[in-house]
C-alpha cells in the first residue's frame, strides 16, 4: 500500500478553528459499510450516506448497545520558558514521561524525566531552560534542564519538579496544545481562554493526554444522558494520547510505519460489558480513533469476541483489568475484532488515523464520503463535524 492512495486535497477554509455551540449542533455523516435497499430512498443515491446532525445519532442505537468513550484529559502541554544562559525564549512541549521516573534530583527533590518537543533555536543537550511566575512555598520555581537529543524528533528533559507538583505547575503556566493548523491571533497563540474548554471532552477524566479524543467534542452532558435513556450501556477506557498522534507517516510503504506507543487502561468490568453485548448480538460503538485501538489491542492480544476465555500458548487468559503500552497500527487489511461501529472525526491527508477508518470502511468508501464532505462544505480536523460508519 503507498502512502499517496491516503492523500486528497482539502480547501484550507474547511478546517475548522473553532467547535460548533451547542457541540451536539455539529454536523454529522453516516457511512455505511452495506447498502441498504434502494428504494428507502435515503442518503445518496448509492444509498451509502446521509446526512445529520450530531443530536440524530441517538436513533442510530438499539437498547443493549454499548458506546466506549476515552476519559482521557487533556493537560497544558506547550511550556514556554526561557534559555537561562542567554534568556532567549524557548518552548517545550511534553510528550510523556519516560520510564526512569521518577528519580531524585539536587537537593533531595523528587523529579521527573520527560520525552519532549521543543522549539526555538540554539537547542542543545546540557541546556538548561527557567519557567518564571512558578514559585512555591516548598521551592523554586520550575527549571529544566535538557539531557539528550534522542535523534528522532524529541528530547530528554530533566525538570527538579515531579507528581502532583509538577501538573499543578503544568496547569498553571502551561498552554493549551493545539494542532498547529488551528490556527490563532498574534499574542494569543494556542492561550484563548475558551480553548481550556473546548479543547476537552466534557466527560474527560484521567489527565494525561498531549491532545484530546477529538471524536468526543461532540457529546454533551444532555445527549449522554438521552443516549442512556434509550438503553445504552455506557463504558468508558483510557489512552493517553501522545506522540503517534504528531508523528507523520513518512514511509512511502505505508506497512513500513512504525506508530509510538501511547499508554491505555481498560477495567475488568469494561470487557465483560463488552463480551455480554456481544453474546447478545449488540452493537458496540467506538468513540473515536483511540477507543478503537485500545479495544483492538485487547482483543488482539488477550480475548476472544465469542467469549471470556480464549488458549493462547496453552494458557488460559481470564477477564481482568488490562493496562499497558500499545503501538498498534491498523490500516487496510486489518481484520477487526471488538468494534462494530465508530464515531469518529475527518483526518489530516496521508495521517495513520485516515489510514485507520479506510481498514473499517474501505478505503473506496472512505474517499467517496470524503468527497461528499467536500462538496458539501463539512467542517474538518479537531473543531470540525463528525462522522459515523456503520
Amino acid at each position: 500500500m503507498r502512502l499517496k492512495d491516503f492523500d486528497y486535497n482539502l480547501p484550507k477554509n474547511l478546517i475548522a478553528q473553532k467547535p460548533i455551540s451547542p457541540r451536539d449542533r455539529s454536523r454529522l455523516l453516516i457511512l455505511r459499510r452495506t447498502r441498504i435497499r434502494a428504494d428507502l430512498k435515503i442518503g445518496s443515491a448509492r444509498t451509502e450516506i446521509e446526512h445529520k446532525h450530531f443530536y440524530d445519532i441517538v436513533d442510530y442505537f438499539n437498547k443493549g448497545d454499548v458506546l466506549v468513550l476515552n476519559n482521557t484529559k487533556v493537560f497544558p502541554a506547550r511550556l514556554i520558558g526561557k534559555k537561562k544562559e542567554t534568556g532567549g525564549k524557548i518552548e517545550v512541549f511534553l510528550l510523556k514521561t519516560s520510564p526512569q521516573t521518577p528519580l531524585l534530583i539536587r537537593r533531595g527533590e523528587k523529579g521527573e524525566r520527560w520525552r519532549c518537543l521543543i522549539g526555538g533555536h540554539g537547542r542543545k543537550e546540557k541546556m538548561e531552560i527557567e519557567f518564571e511566575g512558578v514559585n512555591t512555598r516548598r521551592g523554586a520555581s520550575l527549571r529544566a534542564k535538557i539531557l539528550k537529543d534522542n535523534k528522532d524528533g524529541t528530547w530528554l528533559v530533566e525538570f527538579n519538579k515531579g507528581g502532583k507538583r509538577f501538573m499543578d505547575v503544568a496547569e498553571k503556566i502551561g498552554q493549551v496544545p493545539l494542532p498547529p493548523y488551528i490556527k490563532r491571533g498574534r499574542g494569543m497563540i494556542n492561550n484563548v481562554p475558551a480553548d481550556k474548554k473546548n479543547y476537552q471532552t466534557v466527560y474527560a477524566e484521567k489527565i494525561g493526554s498531549v491532545a484530546a479524543p477529538t471524536a468526543g467534542f461532540h457529546f454533551t452532558p444532555k445527549l449522554i444522558k438521552e443516549i442512556k435513556k434509550k438503553g445504552v450501556e455506557i463504558v468508558y477506557i483510557t489512552l493517553h494520547v501522545g506522540l503517534g498522534t504528531f508523528a507523520p507517516v513518512k514511509t512511502e510503504k505505508v506497512e513500513e510505519h512504525k506508530m509510538h506507543a501511547e499508554w491505555f487502561e481498560i477495567k475488568k468490568e469494561t470487557l465483560e460489558k463488552i463480551l455480554e453485548a456481544k453474546k447478545e448480538k449488540k452493537k458496540i460503538f467506538a468513540v473515536g480513533t483511540t477507543s478503537v485501538r485500545t479495544l483492538e489491542t485487547v482483543f488482539s492480544s488477550h480475548i476472544s469476541h465469542i467469549g471470556h476465555r480464549k488458549k493462547i500458548r496453552n494458557k488460559q487468559y481470564v477477564i481482568r483489568d488490562f493496562s499497558g503500552w500499545t503501538d498498534i497500527f491498523i490500516y487496510p487489511g486489518y481484520k477487526f475484532k471488538a468494534v462494530d461501529n465508530v464515531i469518529t472525526n475527518f483526518h489530516l491527508p496521508k495521517s495513520t488515523l485516515l489510514m485507520l477508518v479506510g481498514a473499517f470502511a474501505g478505503r473506496s468508501k472512505i474517499k467517496r464520503a470524503y468527497v461528499e464532505a467536500i462538496r458539501r462544505k463539512y467542517r474538518f480536523f479537531s473543531y470540525g463535524d463528525a462522522m459515523l460508519i456503520i
